[in-house]
C-alpha cells in the first residue's frame, strides 16, 4: 500500500518530534506540521469519503494541539502527552485499516503506442473507491545509427484530451514506490531505433514498485516474432500479459511460464468498442472517403528492413494502382518508427522514402494517417491493405473486415503466365509423379510423364509452407512437412492418415527436409528440436536429440543449415561453422565426430554433394575454399574455386562479400561443376590440375527471377533420379526442369505442365492462411492488387462471420474485458502480496 506505507512515515516524523519535547522548538513544529498536513492529505486521497470521516476529526484536533504549542500554551506538557496518546492510536488504526486505495502508474511513451493501456487505466481510472490511476508519459530518444542520442521527445500534449496526464518531472517514482506501474516498452537499452530515459529501465522500475507489469505495444495474427522471446525488461517484471494461451509456449525458457499470463489485449477492446461505433472522420478526410470504399494501407518496419529496396517499389505500385482507380480511397498509415528506423538503420534509402511520401501527399492520391490513434483509422476503413507480419492484422483480423495480404516482391500486374512463378515448384526426385504447390495443395502426374493435376488439400490453410516434399516408398506415398509437425500418408486422393510429431514448434521454421537411407527416412530439424527418424516397415517415429546444434546454428545473428549427405549407412551432417562433421548410423544411430578439410578452414559447410570413390564436395559459407573429403580415410584436397571475374553480392542489400558463394554442384568426369548462390557465375574446376575457371551455361545468374511472381532466392541445382541414370537440373528463376546428358553436357527442357482453368477453380481466395495468419487474401497471379481494387477476387469471397472465428482462436476476452480483466488480476496479487 503506497499511499498507506508514505502516511505512516509522516506520522512517524511527527511522532518522533513529540517524543523529542520539551523543549519546545519552532522548526520542529514547524516540520511536525508540515508532516501532519501531508499525513492528513494522503488518508483524504488515499481512502474513500466515508472511510476518511472516520479520521478527519483526529487530525484537525492533532493540528489544533501542534498550532497551540507553537503559540507557547501554558499547559504545553498536558497538550503533548494528549497529543501522543491520540497520534500512536491514529498509528494504530491506519495500521489495521484495509481499504486504501493503490496507486497505479502507466509510463507510456509514444501515445501512438498508448492503446496498448488504454483500456486497463479506464478500469483503474473508475474504480475511485479502490485506485488512483496517474498515466505519466515518458521522455524517449530518436537514436543514430551509432546509437547515440539524436533527438529527445515527450509526447505528453498529443494525448487525448479526455486522458488526464501529469509531469514526469513532478514525480519521484522512487519517493511514492507505486503499488504497480505498467509499461509497454520491454527493450530498456537494447532497442536500435529509440530509448526512453533510463531512469524508466525496468530493472530501477521494479526497485519502485510492489508489482511491475509489461503489456506489448502490439499483437500478432499468431505468430510471436524472435526477438520477443526474450527482451531485457522479461527479467524483473513481475508479468507479462499475453493476447492468449496459444502464445505462453513462444517465450525463451529463461522466462518463468508463472510470468505469463494470457489475458488478452486491451488494443483489441479499443478495435472492437470503436468499430462497433465509429467516430466522426476529421474534416480532411471525410470528403476524400466520401462515397468511396476505403482501404487501409499499412507499411510496417518489419516489411521495410526486411528488403528495403523492395520495399520503396512495392510502396510506388500501391501508390500508382489506386491512383488510377478513384472508386477507393487509400489511406496509408505508416509505422510510427518508421521514419526514425530509416534514420537509424537505412539512411541510404530515406530520401527515396521521402520522395514517395512528398508524390504521396503532393498529388493527393489518399489520406495521410500521421494522427497517434490507429482504432479510429481502422474503424474508418472498409479492408486492409498491407503487411502480413504486423500486428495490425490481428486489430483488422477481429474486425471482421477484409484483410489483401501483399507481397512486397511484386511490383507488378501479373503477365499471362506468371501463375507459374508460384505454382510451379522442384519436386522430391524419389517422388517426381508429386508435386506440392501454392496453397498446401498436392498435385498429380498419374501418367509419370510431369503433366500435374489435382489430387487433395493437404492442410486446412491456404499458405504457411507447411507441406515441403512428397516420397514414394515402400508402396506408399509419404508427404514430410516444412512447417507441419506430422507426416502425411496419401491416398484415394485424400489424406489417409497423419503420422503426428511431437508438438514444440509454435512458430513457423520447424524442417528443412527429408532424407532416405534404406528401410528410414530422416526428417532433418531447422528450429524443432530433435532429428526425427520414421521406420518405413513399422512406421514407428524416433526422436534423436542433441545433434541440433551441430548442423543448424546461429553465426553473426544470422542461421545457418549446415550441409547433408548419405554416405553408406550413415547420414553425415556438416558444420556451418566448423570442419566438424557428425556421422550418424541410420540404424543403430550411433554417432561419430569426424573432421573434414584443413584445421585453418573455419568456413563451415553449406552444401556437402556426392562424388566419386566415395569422396565428398563441401561448399563453403563463407570464403573460396571448396574441398574434396573422403570420411573412410580422412583424406581431402582443397580448391580455390573463384576464377577471374567471379563476385558474391550479399542478398537483397546487393554489397560485395564472400559470402554463400555456391548453391549446388555435379561431379561429372575430369570436372566439378558448380551453381552460384550470391555469386555471379557458374564455375567448373578440374579435379585434377585444381584449375578452377567460367563455366558457360545457357542460363544467366538469377535469383530474382523475372519478376515478383518468380522470385526464386537461388539459381537452382542438380539431382539424381533414383536409379541415377538419369540427371535433373531444376533452374528456379523459370520454375523449369531440365535433363543434362553428361556426354554432350547439354541441357534440354523437360516438358512440365498444370491446366490453369483447373488450377483456378482450385485457388483460396479469402479463407484460413496460417496458424501465424489467421485468414485473408494473399496476393498472387489469380488474386492481383488490382483484382482486390475492382473487387474480382478469384476463390472464395470474403466472410466475415468465418474471418472472427478464425481470429477468435488467437485472442482471450475477446468480449472487449481485457483491461478490466488485467486490472482485476492486479489487484489480486497486490492482496496477495499484502496477506
Amino acid at each position: 500500500m503506497a499511499i498507506k506505507e508514505r502516511l505512516l512515515k509522516q506520522l512517524n516524523i511527527v511522532r518522533d518530534g513529540l517524543n523529542a519535547m520539551p523543549p519546545f522548538y519552532s522548526r520542529d513544529l514547524n516540520a511536525m506540521r508540515n508532516a501532519l498536513v501531508q499525513a492528513r492529505d494522503l488518508c483524504f486521497q488515499g481512502l474513500s469519503e466515508n472511510r476518511f470521516a472516520e479520521y478527519k476529526d483526529t487530525y484537525d484536533g492533532l493540528l489544533l494541539a501542534i498550532d497551540q504549542l507553537a503559540v507557547n500554551a501554558p499547559d504545553k506538557e498536558e497538550i503533548v502527552s494528549l497529543c501522543s496518546e491520540l497520534l500512536q492510536y491514529t498509528i494504530t488504526q491506519t495500521q489495521k485499516e484495509t481499504t486504501f486505495k493503490k496507486e497505479i502508474f502507466f509510463l507510456p511513451y509514444k501515445v501512438s503506442m498508448w492503446d496498448s493501456l488504454e483500456s486497463v487505466w479506464k478500469a483503474a481510472d473508475e474504480d475511485k473507491e479502490h485506485c488512483i490511476a496517474y498515466v505519466m508519459p515518458i521522455p524517449y530518444a530518436d537514436l543514430t545509427p551509432e546509437h547515440t542520442v539524436a533527438e529527445w521527445h515527450c509526447e505528453r500534449e498529443l494525448f487525448p484530451k479526455d486522458v488526464p496526464t501529469v509531469d514526469w518531472e513532478d514525480f519521484n517514482l522512487e519517493e511514492i514506490q507505486p503499488d504497480a506501474i505498467f509499461i509497454h516498452n520491454p527493450y530498456d537499452a537494447y532497442n536500435t531505433v529509440t530509448s526512453v530515459e533510463a531512469r524508466y529501465y525496468s530493472e530501477k522500475l521494479k526497485q519502485q514498485t510492489k508489482l511491475l507489469v509489461y503489456i506489448p505495444y502490439y499483437t500478432t495474427s499468431g505468430e510471436m516474432g524472435e526477438a520477443w522471446r526474450f527482451c531485457s525488461a522479461y527479467r524483473f517484471v513481475d508479468y507479462i500479459v499475453v493476447q492468449s494461451e496459444k502464445f505462453c509456449k513462444n517465450f525463451d525458457p529463461a522466462v518463468p511460464t508463472e510470468k505469463i499470463v494470457p489475458l488478452g489485449s486491451p488494443k483489441f477492446d479499443k478495435v472492437l468498442r470503436l468499430c462497433q461505433n465509429p467516430p466522426e472522420p476529421p474534416p480532411n478526410w471525410k470528403k476524400q472517403m466520401q462515397g468511396r470504399r476505403v482501404c487501409f494501407y499499412n507499411t510496417s518496419i518489419s516489411g521495410m528492413l526486411g528488403n528495403t529496396a523492395s520495399f520503396l517499389q512495392k510502396m510506388k505500385y500501391v501508390f500508382d494502382s489506386f491512383q488510377k482507380n478513384r472508386n477507393v480511397c487509400l489511406l496509408w498509415r505508416p509505422h510510427p518508427l518508421m521514419e526514425s528506423t530509416f534514420n537509424s538503420n537505412r539512411k541510404e534509402f530515406k530520401p527515396e522514402y521521402d520522395r514517395l511520401k512528398d508524390r504521396f501527399i503532393r498529388d493527393n492520391i489518399g489520406i495521410y494517417d500521421d494522427t497517434p490513434d490507429i482504432e479510429n483509422a481502422i474503424a474508418l476503413s472498409d479492408a486492409y491493405v498491407g503487411d502480413s507480419a504486423t500486428s495490425v492484422t490481428a486489430l483488422f483480423g477481429l474486425a471482421g473486415k477484409p484483410m489483401f495480404l501483399l507481397n512486397n516482391l511484386i511490383h507488378t500486374a501479373p503477365e499471362e503466365d506468371d501463375w507459374r512463378g508460384e505454382i510451379v515448384k522442384g519436386f522430391s526426385l524419389e517422388g517426381k509423379d508429386w508435386m506440392i504447390t501454392q496453397g498446401n495443395k498436392l498435385y498429380h502426374a498419374p501418367n509419370h510423364d510431369y503433366h500435374y493435376h489435382f489430387y487433395c488439400d493437404l492442410s486446412e490453410y491456404a499458405a504457411g509452407g507447411y507441406y515441403s516434399c512428397v516420397l514414394e516408398l515402400e508402396g506408399k506415398v509419404y508427404v514430410f512437412p516444412a512447417n507441419a509437425q506430422d507426416i502425411l500418408v496419401i491416398g484415394d486422393h485424400k489424406v489417409e492418415r497423419k503420422i503426428s510429431l511431437e508438438r514444440y514448434m509454435e512458430r513457423s521454421g520447424a524442417f528443412r527436409g527429408p532424407v532416405h537411407i534404406g528401410k528410414y527416412v530422416f526428417l532433418l530439424p531447422f528450429q524443432y528440436p530433435a532429428i526425427i527418424r520414421l521406420d518405413l516397415a513399422t512406421e514407428a517415429i524416433e526422436y534423436i536429440r542433441g545433434l541440433n546444434e551441430i548442423n543448424v546454428q546461429k553465426v553473426n545473428e544470422e542461421w545457418r543449415l549446415g550441409g547433408i549427405a548419405v554416405w553408406q549407412d550413415y547420414l553425415l551432417l556438416a558444420s556451418p561453422s566448423s570442419r566438424q562433421v557428425v556421422a550418424l548410423h541410420s540404424g543403430t544411430l550411433e554417432v561419430q565426430s569426424l573432421m573434414a578439410g584443413s584445421p585453418d578452414n573455419h568456413c563451415g559447410c553449406l552444401g556437402m554433394l556426392p562424388g566419386e570413390d566415395d569422396d565428398f564436395w563441401m561448399l563453403p559459407y563463407v570464403g573460396h575454399t571448396v574441398t574434396r573429403w573422403r570420411p573412410m580415410t580422412g583424406e581431402y584436397r582443397e580448391y580455390d574455386a573463384f576464377p577471374e571475374g567471379f563476385v558474391c553480392h550479399y542478398y537483397p542489400f546487393d554489397f560485395p562479400c564472400e559470402d554463400k558463394p555456391f548453391a549446388s554442384g555435379l561431379d561429372d568426369g575430369d570436372y566439378f561443376y558448380l551453381i552460384p548462390y550470391w555469386g555471379n557465375r557458374f564455375v567448373k574446376i578440374h579435379k585434377e590440375t585444381g584449375a578452377a575457371e567460367l563455366w558457360e551455361v545457357p542460363f544467366p545468374v538469377d535469383i530474382k527471377g523475372k519478376n515478383g511472381y518468380f522470385f526464386a532466392g537461388s539459381v537452382g541445382g542438380f539431382g539424381y533420379l533414383p536409379d541415377k541414370q538419369e540427371i535433373l537440373f531444376w533452374y528456379a528463376p523459370e520454375r523449369q526442369w531440365y535433363q543434362y546428358d553428361q556426354t554432350t553436357k547439354k541441357f534440354s527442357k523437360l516438358d512440365v505442365t498444370f491446366d490453369k482453368d483447373e488450377l483456378k477453380q482450385h485457388a483460396d481466395g479469402f479463407r484460413e492462411i496460417s496458424e501465424a495468419i489467421q485468414y485473408g487474401c494473399y496476393e498472387d497471379a489469380f488474386n492481383s492488387l488490382e483484382n482486390f481494387i475492382e473487387r474480382k477476387i478469384t476463390g472464395n469471397p470474403h466472410n466475415r462471420e468465418r474471418q472472427i472465428r478464425a481470429f477468435e482462436k488467437i485472442a482471450a476476452n475477446v468480449d472487449g474485458t481485457s483491461g478490466e480483466k488485467i486490472y482485476r488480476f492486479v489487484l489480486e496479487k497486490l492482496a496477495m502480496k499484502e496477506e
